[in-house]
């Protein structure tokens, strides 16, 4: 291959390897096991060429990488939560914004259609779930679903299901995005016609103020799973300079990583919703659990990453 191909079909993933370092052990050393192929490749035919001592530098950078991270290892878990995740985050803001475009524009098209059509709430929560609530609003507990059973109980079951939700919509980006993509718009659909249910027989606030105590973190966490998903469809729609088994290989890790990352969130919203949203609150605790999942879910997904990266860089 003459020196100038070889240049041009590299340049690209060495010059992202310079720019976007990482401290990921599994893709550190996936980048140093690639660049040191084609380090050794230009040393048996470019020996005294530029790109050869270009190429021995970017190796021996990384390898110091490679040696730092080696250390930093025994605070893998620290470092994961407080440095690795929110970075994977910062690099994933796009399909982040993405998977939230999608199901806003469901739970918009999920209200409009239960406004216009008095079958479409039963269509969608089902003719039990729907029966069972105007039971309870003639009764003067219109949420008394939150106190149908037992709080441990309930605790693992909604935890485990929201987590089997989640990690769903993450292996359905398999499908070149569009699983993922359905999975947030049938999500998105059954939040906006749950909540215009409530609309039109005048409790939307009640709802409001009971629902999103653990709804702020279950929703917000079905989106960014969205993301993960989007993550995986993308690796196989876009491999850039990456071959399309490599990119698939880096989506998958990435996706992972991000669903994984979202456990706790959900073991907390199921916890608000066994223990905490069954609970006659004031409206002025309800808005304070609100907004401080909000804010903690903007700050650590959002601003965090954005800071970490800004700070990172030289």
């Amino acid at each position: 291959m003459r020196e100038a191909l070889f240049v041009k079909r590299n340049t690209d993933k060495w010059r992202d390897m310079e720019q976007n370092p990482t401290r990921d052990p599994d893709e550190l050393t996936a980048r140093f096991v690639e660049l040191t192929d084609d380090l050794s490749y230009s040393q048996t035919f470019y020996p005294d060429s530029t790109v050869t001592r270009y190429l021995n530098g970017l190796t021996a950078q990384m390898h110091r990488g490679l040696m730092q991270n080696r250390r930093d290892n025994r605070n893998r878990f620290i470092t994961f939560w407080a440095y690795e995740l929110p970075l994977l985050f910062r690099q994933s803001h796009r399909l982040l914004a993405i998977s939230a475009g999608i199901f806003l524009v469901a739970g918009i098209l999920g209200w409009v259609s239960a406004a216009h059509d008095n079958t479409f709430v039963h269509l969608i929560m089902g003719d039990r779930y729907v029966n069972m609530t105007l039971e309870n609003i003639k009764k003067g507990d219109p949420l008394g679903v939150y106190n149908s059973s037992g709080q441990s109980t309930m605790f693992v079951q909604i935890t485990l299901n929201n987590i089997f939700v989640a990690f769903r919509t993450f292996i359905f980006g398999l499908f070149a995005s569009f699983g993922t993509m359905a999975m947030l718009f049938y999500n998105g659909v059954m939040l906006g016609a749950f909540q215009y249910f409530f609309y039109e027989r005048g409790l939307l606030l009640d709802s409001i103020l009971k629902i999103w105590i653990h709804g702020t973190l279950e929703i917000s966490a079905i989106i960014i799973a969205g993301c993960a998903g989007l993550t995986v469809g993308n690796s196989l729609l876009f491999p850039g300079t990456y071959s399309r088994l490599t990119s698939f290989k880096r989506g998958i890790k990435q996706g992972l990583k991000i669903a994984i990352g979202l456990v706790p969130v959900f073991i907390m919203a199921g916890f608000l919703e066994s223990f905490v949203t069954r609970l006659t609150l004031p409206p002025l605790a309800s808005g304070a659990i609100i907004l401080t999942s909000a804010a903690f879910i903007i700050w650590y997904f959002i601003l965090y990453p954005i800071s970490l990266n800004r700070n990172r860089q030289p």
